[in-house]
């Protein structure tokens, strides 16, 4: 768990909310222009046509998740 204070939504900029109620990317929202950048590079990462599978993605993602002990 994170021990950086969430903002509520209405307290982040219209322009830098994001369509994800994530808790990694809420807690970008004390920095809203990072929450917005981070979130589209997650979009790029994981949506945009690669050599890689979106399921291929996720498992590299777990498999990094489990190899840094990150329960997340």
């Amino acid at each position: 768990m994170a021990f950086i204070d969430y903002l509520p939504e209405e307290s982040i900029p219209e322009a830098d909310r994001v369509p994800d109620g994530d808790n990694i990317l809420r807690i970008h929202g004390v920095n809203s222009r990072t929450m917005r950048q981070h979130y589209e590079l997650y979009r790029q990462l994981m949506y945009a046509r690669g050599p890689l599978s979106r399921v291929q993605r996720e498992m590299i993602a777990v498999v990094v998740s489990a190899t840094n002990g990150c329960r997340y």
